[in-house]
C-alpha cells in the first residue's frame, strides 16, 4: 500500500507595528555607537493572514495564485545556488526561495511542497505580507522535519531568508511568528528580545490604506543619514525620539495593553504621532508631512468612533491605524473609511484569557465498544435528542463549540481515518443535493459547512497514550490556551449557559490558570476517574483552588488525601467532567516527556494527567464545578444509559 503523504495545515498572520516604528533599525547602531539607546516596539499579529497545506517533497514546490485567482506554480531542486538565484530575482516566489535557501545552506534539508490555500491578508498595505510568507516557509520546514525551532528561531530564520532577497525588511516584521497577540520587542545591535504581552480585554483595531503614495526607500535613506552619530540638532532630536522617548512611551503602552485600557492606548497613539511629527518627520518632510494621514486623523467622524490613531510602519501617506471604542464602532469606522475612498479592515486583538481553539482527540480504537466500532467509530454513534432528532455524538460537541464562538477546532485522528473525516467536514454537498433538502435540513447543512471551515486535522500516527494524542494539536495552537474535550462524552447544561462556556468563564476568572471542569463522584467510583482535591473559593463557591490531582486512585488513598470538606462538615470527592482549558505549559511538559521517551526508546505511554499534575504544582490549577451533566458513549452500559437519559425534556 502506498504510504500517505504527511500534510500539515498552517496559518501565519500579518503583523502591524502599534508603537515604535523605525526603532528596529535604529537599535542596530548600538554596535557602533554606545550612546544609541536600544530600540523598542510593540508589534502584533492580526487575524488576517496566509493559509497553506505543506508536505515533504523531493524538490521545493509552491502552488499559489495571483490577485485575480489565477494559479501560479514554482518548482526547483533543493539546491542552494538555484534557490539563492531565484531569491535574488525579485520574482513572485523570491521570499519563499530565500528562506528555503537559508535552511538548505545551514541544515541540508530535503524538499517541501507548499500549497497556499487562502490569503486573507491585504498585500502591500504595511502589514508585512512578505514576512508572513517567510515565516510560513520557516515553520513548514520546522514542522515537516521536526527541527524543534522555537518561535524566536522561526522568526530569525525568516529574517535571514528574506535578507537573501532584494528586500531590506525591518527586524520587527517577522513578529507575525508569534501569532495573533502583541509582543514587545527590543533591538540591541544584532540581538532581539521578545516579551509576549498579556491583553486585559479585547482591543478593536482598524487599519486602512490611505490610497495615496509614499517613497519608503527615501524615508529610510534620509533617516539613516542621522546615524550612527548625531551631528546636528535635528539628528539629536531623532535619536531621542527613537531612543529614550520611545522607550518611555512604550512602557506606558505596555501597561495600558496589559490592563486593557483602550482610552489610554488611544491617547498614547495620539502622543506617539505628535512626537513623530515634531521630531522625526522634519528629517524627511517631503514624505513624512503626510497631508492625507493628518486629514483623516483630524476627521470628526473618525474621532467620534475611535480613541486615537496614528500612522503605520515607515509612516507617511501609506497606511493608518485606529483603536475603536468598541466592536460596533469598529465596524462603523470601517464602513465610514471605505465610504470616503480608503480601503479599511478590522481586526481584534483578543484578550489573553480568551479561548479561541478547541481540541477533540478521536484517534482511539474504541475497543470497549467493539464490535460496533469495527463498523462505526464511536464519535459517529447515534444519540437521540429531546426533539427526537438523531445525530452522531461528534455533532453534539461541534454544535456546542459553535454556540460558544469557538474559532478553530482541532480533531486528532488516525492517519487511515483522514479521508472519511475530509468527506464529512470538508466536502460540501452539491448544489443539486442542497436544493432537494427540506429547509430546516438545508440550514443544518449550512451550519455543517460553517463548522467545517473551522476544523483542522492533526494526525496521530502512533498511539502512545492520551498525552501523546493531545500533543499532536500543538502545531495549531501557537502558544494559545485551548479547550480540550473528550470525544466519548456529550454534555447538557442545567443553566442557560452551555457547559463549555462555564468552563471557559472559569478559566477567565482564574487569571489564565490551567482549568479543569469537575463534578461530584461517589467514593466507591473514584477508581474510574481523575480526582481533584483543594479548597473552594469563599465568594465563588464553584471555583476550586486545586492542590492535588490523582488519576484513578484507590478508595483508601482518596479517603486519606483527596476528600474535600464542605461547610456541612461532610466530605465530597470531585472527578473530572471531561472538559479542560489547557495552557501552553502543558504542551511544554508533554514535549519534554515525549523527547525523553524517544531518547530511552521507551514503550511507556505519555499521559496527560502527569503533565497536568506538574502544572498544578508549579503554576496552579483551577477546578470549576460545572452545573450540568456529562453522558458517556464510550462504554456499552453507559451508552445505554445515555440513550435513555439524554433525550429527556428536562434533566433530573
Amino acid at each position: 500500500m502506498e504510504k500517505r503523504v504527511r500534510e500539515i495545515e498552517l496559518f501565519v498572520p500579518g503583523r502591524l507595528c502599534l508603537f515604535g516604528e523605525h526603532s528596529d533599525w535604529a537599535g542596530r547602531y548600538t554596535n557602533i555607537n554606545s550612546e544609541v539607546v536600544p530600540g523598542r516596539a510593540i508589534v502584533t499579529g492580526i487575524d488576517l493572514g496566509i493559509y497553506a497545506k505543506v508536505s515533504k517533497s523531493d524538490r521545493f514546490e509552491v502552488v499559489s495564485f495571483d490577485e485575480q485567482g489565477n494559479p501560479l506554480t514554482f518548482s526547483c531542486d533543493m539546491n542552494y545556488e538555484e534557490l539563492k538565484k531565484n531569491a535574488e530575482s525579485g520574482g513572485f516566489f523570491c521570499y519563499m526561495c530565500g528562506v528555503a535557501a537559508y535552511l538548505y545552506d545551514n541544515y541540508k534539508l530535503g524538499g517541501a511542497k507548499i500549497e497556499i490555500t487562502d490569503i486573507t491578508l491585504p498585500i502591500k498595505k504595511g502589514l508585512s505580507s512578505s514576512a508572513a510568507i517567510c515565516v510560513l516557509v520557516a515553520r513548514a520546514f520546522n514542522y515537516l522535519y521536526r527541527l524543534h525551532f522555537s518561535t524566536n528561531g522561526e522568526m530569525q530564520i525568516a529574517y535571514r531568508g528574506e535578507m537573501l532577497t532584494s528586500s531590506r525588511c525591518g527586524r520587527l516584521d517577522q513578529a507575525c511568528a508569534y501569532g495573533v497577540r502583541p509582543v514587545c520587542m527590543e533591538f540591541n545591535g544584532d540581538d532581539i528580545a521578545v516579551d509576549k504581552l498579556k491583553v486585559g480585554q479585547n482591543l478593536y483595531w482598524v487599519f486602512a490604506d490611505l490610497m495615496a503614495s509614499k517613497d519608503t526607500k527615501k524615508i529610510l535613506a534620509e533617516l539613516n543619514k542621522c546615524y550612527p552619530f548625531a551631528q546636528t540638532e535635528k539628528d539629536k532630536r531623532l535619536h531621542r525620539a527613537l531612543g529614550e522617548r520611545n522607550r518611555e512611551l512604550i512602557d506606558r503602552a505596555n501597561e495600558a495593553i496589559i490592563v486593557g485600557d483602550m482610552e489610554k492606548i488611544g491617547a498614547l497613539m495620539k502622543e506617539a504621532q505628535k512626537m513623530f511629527d515634531e521630531d522625526i518627520a522634519p528629517v524627511c518632510p517631503s514624505e513624512l508631512t503626510a497631508p492625507k494621514l493628518h486629514k483623516i486623523l483630524a476627521d470628526k467622524k473618525v474621532n467620534e468612533l475611535s480613541y486615537g490613531g496614528k500612522g503605520v510602519g515607515s509612516q507617511g501617506d501609506g497606511t493608518i491605524q485606529f483603536i475603536a471604542k468598541g466592536k460596533a464602532e469598529q465596524q462603523e469606522l470601517v464602513e465610514y473609511l471605505n465610504s470616503i475612498g480608503l480601503q479599511a479592515y478590522a481586526f481584534t486583538i483578543p484578550a489573553s484569557n480568551s479561548v479561541r481553539k478547541a481540541i477533540i482527540p478521536l484517534a482511539g480504537f474504541g475497543t470497549r465498544m467493539y464490535p460496533e466500532t469495527r463498523f462505526v467509530k464511536k464519535e459517529f454513534l447515534p444519540v437521540i435528542d429531546e426533539n427526537n432528532v438523531v445525530k452522531p455524538v461528534i455533532m453534539y460537541l461541534l454544535e456546542e463549540l459553535e454556540a460558544v464562538g469557538m474559532e478553530e477546532i482541532i480533531l486528532i485522528i488516525g492517519e487511515e481515518e483522514a479521508p472519511e473525516f475530509e468527506r464529512i467536514f470538508k466536502a460540501p454537498l452539491s448544489l443539486e443535493h442542497m436544493n432537494k433538502l427540506p429547509e430546516h435540513v438545508r440550514d443544518y447543512e449550512l451550519m455543517l459547512d460553517r463548522i467545517g471551515k473551522k476544523i483542522r486535522f492533526a494526525i496521530q500516527r502512533e498511539r502512545k497514550g492520551f498525552g501523546h494524542a493531545v500533543y499532536q494539536a500543538r502545531e495549531y495552537l501557537h502558544n494559545e490556551p485551548a479547550l480540550l474535550l473528550l470525544g466519548d462524552f456529550i454534555y447538557k447544561s442545567n443553566l442557560e449557559i452551555p457547559t463549555m462556556q462555564q468552563t471557559i468563564n472559569a478559566y477567565k476568572k482564574s487569571g489564565g490558570k490551567l482549568t479543569v471542569a469537575i463534578r461530584k463522584i461517589p467514593l466507591e467510583d473514584v477508581v474510574h476517574y481523575g480526582i481533584l482535591a483543594g479548597t473552594f473559593d469563599d465568594k465563588r463557591d464553584y471555583l476550586m483552588d486545586v492542590s492535588e490531582m490523582a488519576e484513578k486512585p484507590s478508595v483508601e488513598y482518596a479517603k486519606d488525601y483527596l476528600g474535600v470538606k464542605t461547610d456541612k462538615h461532610t466530605t465530597e470527592y470531585y472527578g473530572t467532567f471531561g472538559q479542560y482549558v489547557l495552557t501552553p505549559q502543558v504542551f511544554d511538559i508533554l514535549e519534554r516527556d515525549i523527547k525523553e521517551s524517544e531518547a530511552k526508546n521507551s514503550s511507556e505511554e505519555i499521559q496527560l494527567t502527569t503533565a497536568l499534575q506538574e502544572v498544578c504544582q508549579t503554576n496552579g490549577m483551577t477546578g470549576v464545578y460545572v452545573d450540568g451533566e456529562s453522558y458517556d458513549v464510550g462504554i456499552p452500559k453507559a451508552y445505554r444509559s445515555t440513550m435513555n437519559e439524554f433525550g429527556k425534556k428536562e434533566n433530573s
